[in-house]
């Protein structure tokens, strides 16, 4: 591991402590985890995973990368699921941006997180009033919106996708904060502290060199698919809280001697070494790109599905074992379960693993190649 990486790293580890107990509070009150990224802008993360050619750490480029974003993902996850969410969603806006951005975009979006401005990524079309780009005098202007845009309000920065003439563009917006938020009827049971909600685009004024890589990028394979390795992550993160607490709580109790709960939680044990397994090798495939896309992207569906897996067993575990304790307002488990189970809600599960299976009936196995 760089060095360089390695004290970002630490750095994280020795912030987590604060941004967990910050969890507990803007899970209360649904509202931003503002101390948490006070943390991250400072110890430079929020640079973090831009190429070193930009003034990053290259979290996420190369194999050595890829390990290290993984294991910062956990970290964050670990600590706070939203922290986690809405961090993953600047890191994908910018790795989109250094992929398919002009050179000079890729310079002030790298100049933008270097000065700490926090990166959304709004995709999520609402049932009316869609986001549409249409062409003007001096460039380009918005209308419609976003739903389900995380950061709402707060982030500063945000890659969206819109449709035009053509097909779908992205493009890289600039707002202040508080502004085009619309009022929220939204009302998620988990993660509450990733402030989910519709943003209104309408009349937007939008300059040529915002404009992001060719109609249809967005959904270019294997980074469409792929990417969703770093959720996983995050969701890694949060399964391991989970088991850690289950942990504690039965030792507390003094249970650990109890057969049922020996057994109980060593199923929750191989589940998350599975799913580390899994998604370790993912991260790999993914941010080497050195195998086929399709094989790329089937890989990484399953081990987002070995993940989703993962978690799901350990809640039902941890709820049997700690019984109403898990279910009561306040509790860690309730509110990581409660976390978990919105944070892995990803569209298209059924899809994803029969896409998955269909390219592994005609192709070797992991690992057999």
């Amino acid at each position: 591991m760089r060095p360089e990486r390695q004290a970002l790293l630490a750095a994280v580890v020795g912030v987590s402590p604060s941004i967990a107990d910050e969890a507990v509070r803007t899970d209360e009150e649904a509202g931003f985890p503002q101390e948490s990224f006070a943390h991250l802008r400072h110890i430079g993360a929020l640079r973090a995973t831009l190429p070193e050619s930009l003034g990053g750490l290259g979290f996420g480029y190369g194999s050595d990368g890829a390990v290290d974003l993984l294991k910062l993902f956990q970290e964050l996850g670990e600590a706070s699921l939203a922290v986690a969410r809405l961090y993953e969603a600047h890191v994908n806006a910018l790795q989109l941006i250094c992929r398919y951005g002009t050179r000079g975009l890729q310079i002030r979006c790298a100049e933008d997180a270097t000065a700490g401005e926090l990166f959304a990524l709004w995709v999520t079309d609402p049932q009316d009033g869609a986001a549409v780009l249409r062409s003007c005098s001096g460039g380009w202007r918005l209308q419609g919106g976003k739903a389900f845009c995380s950061g709402a309000g707060v982030a500063t920065r945000a890659l969206i996708t819109a449709a035009t003439e053509h097909g779908t563009q992205m493009l890289v917006i600039s707002l202040e904060p508080g502004t085009r938020v619309q009022p929220n009827t939204i009302k998620l049971s988990g993660m509450r502290a990733a402030i989910t909600g519709s943003v209104d685009l309408a009349g937007m004024q939008v300059a040529e060199g915002a404009l992001l890589g060719a109609v249809g990028d967005y959904l270019r394979e294997p980074v469409f698919s792929a990417g969703a390795w770093r959720g996983s992550a995050g969701a890694l993160g949060g399964l391991t809280a989970l088991i850690k607490l289950h942990r504690a709580e039965i030792c507390k109790r003094q249970r650990g001697a109890d057969p049922h709960q020996q057994a109980r939680f060593g199923k929750m044990v191989m589940a998350h070494e599975t799913a580390r397994l899994w998604l370790t090798q993912a991260a790999l495939r993914a941010c080497l790109e050195d195998e086929s896309d399709a094989a790329i992207v089937a890989y990484v569906n399953l081990a987002r599905l070995a993940v989703e897996d993962a978690c799901l067993q350990a809640m039902r575990l941890t709820q049997r074992g700690l019984g109403l304790g898990a279910f009561i307002l306040g509790h860690p488990a309730e509110r990581i379960c409660r976390d978990l189970a919105t944070y892995l809600r990803q569209p298209a599960p059924d899809e994803t693993l029969t896409d998955a299976a269909r390219h592994y009936f005609h192709a070797n196995l992991p690992g057999a190649d």
